[in-house]
Formats: C-alpha cells, sequence, structure tokens
C-alpha cells in the first residue's frame, strides 16, 4: 500500500485544528502528523515530523504564517504549504505565494476541496481558490490609487493566443474550462500554459495569478 500523505495543521484556534485533523485522518490517503499552534511551534513541529503537505495559517500570534512560511521553504526537501485565512486573497497570500507557498485556500471552503487541495500540491501542482482570483481582480478595479505598473518585457514575448489563455488562466479557468470556451483540446491549453510559464520565469498556476495582480494585467 501506498503511504499516506503527511500532514501539519498550524493554526491558532484549537477549535479548527481539530475539525480538520478530522476531515483529513478520515481519508485513507492522508494523515495528520502534527499540530502548531503558531508560526514558531510549526518551526519545530514540521522539522521534527517531516510532512508531506502543511497547511498553514497566515495571521497568528508568536510569529505569522508567512515568516514561518519563508522559514521553512529554505529548508533542504521543505514541504509543500498551502496558505488558510478568512480573508480573501489579499497581498499578504500574495507574498506568501512569491516566496513559495504551493497555494492559498480560504477557511471556509468546502471540505472535499480542501482535501482536493492537499493531494493536488502533494503531486506537484498548485492551487488557488477561483472565489479568492475573482476577489482579488475584484479589488484591483476598485483600487483607483494603485499605480499602472509597467508591462513586463517576458509578458510582450507572449503571442496573441497564449495572451489570451493567460488572461483566462490568471482569473482562475482550469484548463477543461479554457479550452471549452477557445474551442481547443485540454492537452493544447495544457501545452500553451507550460510554455506561459516557462516564458514567463513562473513555476505554476498560482505565480501566474499573482503575476498578473502585481502587473495589472487582467
Amino acid at each position: 500500500m501506498t503511504a499516506p500523505i503527511r500532514v501539519v495543521l498550524v493554526d491558532d484556534q484549537a477549535l479548527f485544528r481539530a475539525g480538520i485533523r478530522m476531515l483529513v485522518d478520515s481519508q485513507p490517503d492522508l494523515a495528520v502528523v502534527g499540530e502548531a499552534s503558531d508560526g514558531a511551534e510549526a518551526l519545530t513541529v514540521v522539522r521534527a515530523t517531516r510532512p508531506d503537505v502543511v497547511l498553514m495559517d497566515i495571521r497568528m500570534p508568536v510569529m505569522d504564517g508567512l515568516v514561518a512560511t519563508a522559514e521553512l521553504l529554505r529548508d533542504d526537501a521543505p514541504p509543500r504549504v498551502v496558505m488558510l485565512t478568512t480573508f480573501d486573497l489579499d497581498e499578504a497570500a500574495a507574498r506568501a505565494i512569491r516566496q513559495g507557498a504551493s497555494g492559498f485556500l480560504l477557511k471556509d471552503a468546502d471540505p472535499e476541496f480542501l482535501l482536493a487541495a492537499v493531494r493536488t500540491v502533494h503531486a506537484g501542482s498548485a492551487v488557488i481558490a477561483a472565489s479568492a482570483t475573482r476577489e482579488l481582480f475584484a479589488h484591483v478595479a476598485t483600487d483607483a490609487a494603485r499605480p499602472a505598473p509597467a508591462v513586463p518585457e517576458t509578458y510582450r514575448q507572449l503571442t496573441e493566443r497564449e495572451r489570451e489563455i493567460f488572461a483566462l488562466a490568471a482569473r482562475g479557468l482550469s484548463n477543461a474550462e479554457i479550452a471549452a470556451r477557445e474551442f481547443l483540446s485540454e492537452a493544447t491549453v495544457k501545452t500553451h500554459i507550460s510554455r506561459i510559464l516557462t516564458k514567463l520565469g513562473l513555476r505554476d498556476r498560482v505565480q501566474l495569478v499573482v503575476f498578473a495582480f502585481d502587473h495589472a494585467l487582467v
């Protein structure tokens, strides 16, 4: 049998951790191997248990999730980190993703979505709640004080088709949704996304969303 995906929970609310532990431990392919109530404690627990995935709250006392994530990702063979928060995608979450976090989820996400997120990041992909993506760009659209940044040269290297697909991916659409909208096969969309990430020097679709946010491209 394949070993279960090892998970550590980091949140200052004990009741929230208990609920997530029950959910995760109910799955035969997942197992909670540790918990922490703040970022400083998380460093000790994660380094002792060596989990595959860490579910990390952003805002906590003593040491917040941003600082803890940055510390952990400097370790050799670090875990995949998914940021959790009660807030929609904001600058704090975007900063965590820039630092190397593998995704961002709202704490009130559907339980099945959270479980799927753990499996997805463990498999090497990234996750971001589509609702959070919509909130991000809604916030950008109403932020009149935000200066218009220069369009990076790497973005100018994208073809017209790649820019169309970039815009759709940045809004949180899946490959299947993009394929249906653009009358393409999913395999073709996947190839386009791969080329876009390579041209822009980005790790995954989550960084693509943040890139679009940073440069006001959507």
